[in-house]
């Protein structure tokens, strides 16, 4: 088992970051661990990296304790904390060099230097001062640093935070590569990050646990249901639309533009049905009878951001 965490709890004072929170993942792929500020994703974090002991509760990497075999854990895991703690007035391949050199790696270190930033994409920069990247670039000697004496697990806390949308995609295609030969876990506010990258996620709300799957199953886990955008070629009233067989809910659906919605009419709407249900040929059907006719209709998929928020709310 690459990561296991079992019953940790963690105070602070009278406040409790972490409630009792199990955990085990296996060698390989990538975990996104989610949750709003304050859920104690990165106090985890900091738990699994030996930065932070648990106040109560027992957690290892790689087979090595977190408490008793501290060394052994952070040859095995590298780390990339959110505010990516860099040296500014040192050079690219300097600081890598200073970086090896602390992990005490052995044989050709200046090849693996080249290596990292010929993986990370770090050509171009490497002979500048870390303070005068930018900060995609500032991630990627991040990332290098993380990944330089070769870890077998890699630890993310937000490695896409504030990046721009060029940037953010050369990080996900980073992180999705190296996914392919280590464990990863990384945390991020980014649901479409998750979606992207991730095969597992980990919501995390008050210091537990509330949902961990697949992301392919937990978009089914929101109970909202199976909802169906449909356009009119005029507007039609809410009420009608609510006697169609299977509809829970109409709404109607924003960002579209000049058309309104005026007296409970309108072209556009969302319709809701329960979950494994199909009220598309009820809708057609509904047209026909009515004289309307469907310009466009299709069913919305559910995103792993309505299970978040369902599960988060409170």
């Amino acid at each position: 088992m690459s990561i296991s965490v079992l019953n940790i709890t963690k105070l602070y004072g009278t406040q409790k970051a972490l409630d009792a929170v199990t955990l085990e993942i296996k060698p390989g792929g990538i975990t996104g661990l989610l949750g709003p500020n304050g859920a104690g994703k990165s106090t985890l974090m900091k738990i699994l990296t030996c930065f932070i002991p648990p106040t109560t509760g027992d957690a290892s990497v790689c087979g090595f304790d977190v408490l008793e075999q501290s060394i052994e854990v952070r040859k095995k895991v590298g780390y990339l904390p959110e505010n990516n703690p860099l040296y500014l007035d040192l050079y690219v391949r300097e600081f890598l060099g200073f970086i090896a050199g602390t992990h005490q790696l052995k044989g050709n270190i200046a090849g693996r230097v080249a290596e990292m930033i010929e993986m990370t994409g770090l050509q171009s920069e490497q002979h500048k001062k870390i303070g005068a990247l930018s900060k995609g670039y500032r991630q990627r000697v991040g990332l290098a640093q993380a990944m330089i004496h070769d870890p077998e697990v890699l630890i993310l806390d937000e490695p896409t935070s504030g990046l721009d949308p060029n940037q953010l995609l050369e990080i996900r295609n980073l992180i999705t590569e190296v996914g392919k030969t280590k464990t990863v876990m990384m945390s991020t506010h980014i649901m479409q990050e998750v979606e992207a990258i991730c095969n597992r996620a980990v919501i995390i709300h008050k210091g537990r646990i509330v949902a961990d799957d697949s992301t392919e199953n937990l978009q089914h886990l929101a109970t909202a249901g199976v909802i169906i955008k449909v356009e009119f070629n005029i507007p039609v009233g809410g009420g009608l639309l609510q006697k169609i067989p299977g509809v829970l809910d109409v709404s109607f659906p924003r960002g579209e533009g000049e058309h309104r919605i005026l007296n409970n009419e309108s072209r556009f709407w969302h319709l809701a049905s329960a979950p494994g249900t199909d009220i598309r040929a009820d809708v057609f059907q509904f047209a026909v009878e009515h004289k309307y006719t469907v310009l466009s209709l299709h069913r919305e998929e559910q995103k792993l951001e309505d299970v978040f928020q369902e599960l988060t709310r409170s």
